[in-house]
């Protein structure tokens, strides 16, 4: 099942973004992956989600707005995730995300 077919099901509208659009914008992020600007971005080998520092070569590329709904591979929408983060977060938005990271904080035991 593809992505763009599965996230047709979500409880949520969002914009229909073509294969032939997903497949241009993640282009782009390769040719971007091979900036200077990305290398800088990954230097410190810390996850822009979970603050972790885990090394830049365990760093992946995320779109902050998902190329599946309707996000850009431009540098305003890239950031460096852990493997863990960018798989968890998958087609979310930054709205979704943050309620999906209070949802886990909430139900965290005390320590």
């Amino acid at each position: 099942m593809s992505t763009l077919n599965h996230l047709s099901s979500l409880p949520f509208e969002m914009e229909t973004v073509s294969e032939n659009e997903v497949r241009r914008e993640k282009e782009k992020a390769r040719t971007l992956r091979r900036t200077h600007w990305w290398s800088n971005k990954i230097q410190k080998g810390v996850c822009h989600y979970c603050r972790r520092q885990v090394g830049r070569e365990q760093l992946t590329m995320d779109h902050v707005v998902p190329l599946s709904r309707g996000g850009k591979s431009k540098k305003g929408n890239i950031v460096p995730a852990c493997k863990e983060c960018n798989s968890k977060k998958k087609y979310l938005l930054p709205i979704e995300w943050e309620e999906y990271l209070e949802s886990l904080a909430k139900s965290a035991p005390d320590s």
